[in-house]
């Protein structure tokens, strides 16, 4: 259990850290060294998950494995600009996820909401769904930015969206969802 649970949080932190560790190995070409190590968290994040079902589980696999291709790809390749399209990948993917749960019976919000609330009134019912549309033009945007970081090349830019203000920007939509889910709750009791 223990082991499982170290190799989670070292798949974890691959996600997270993979913006610094993109920006030393393309500005110190001497830290290529960190891309097999990348590869080998995302590898041991996939392993991590396996056994697991459920559409969330199937899209950190998925996520898991883009992230070793894309490490693997870039040794063999010898271009390290490939590692730039992991966070556009993502933002894919997790568009795509939230956006389809708006077409099936239950969105993404309200899903992991009834996890907590299995009597989820019609009103919470329909703030999760705007919660997940909230969340989908949050992709949309992030993912763009993302694409433009890529595409203008410019790895300073790209590491400070990436690496910092993506993460700050989803911090701040997590917060101000919990404060309106609050107010929410309270008028509606």
């Amino acid at each position: 259990m223990l082991a499982k649970r170290a190799l989670s949080i070292a798949g974890g932190l691959a996600v997270i850290g993979w913006p610094f560790a993109v920006w030393l190995a393309i500005q110190y070409p001497k830290l290529h060294i960190l891309l097999p190590l990348l590869a080998l968290c995302f590898l041991l994040r996939l392993a991590t998950l396996r056994g697991k079902t459920g559409t969330l589980s199937r899209v950190l696999k998925g996520l898991a494995l883009v992230g070793a291709v894309l490490c693997i790809s870039s040794i063999w390749m010898r271009e390290t600009q490939l590692l730039l399209w992991y966070p556009v990948v993502v933002n894919v993917v997790m568009l795509a996820l939230f956006g389809s749960s708006l077409f099936s019976r239950m969105s993404i919000i309200e899903r992991l909401a009834r996890l907590r609330e299995k009597d989820l009134s019609p009103a919470g019912v329909r703030y999760t769904r705007r919660v997940t549309q909230v969340w989908c033009i949050f992709f949309i945007f992030n993912g763009g930015v993302s694409l433009f970081t890529c595409l203008a090349g410019n790895v300073h830019w790209w590491t400070l969206w990436n690496g910092m203000i993506s993460y700050l920007l989803m911090g701040l939509l997590f917060a101000a969802e919990w404060l309106v889910r609050l107010r929410v709750k309270r008028r509606n009791e």
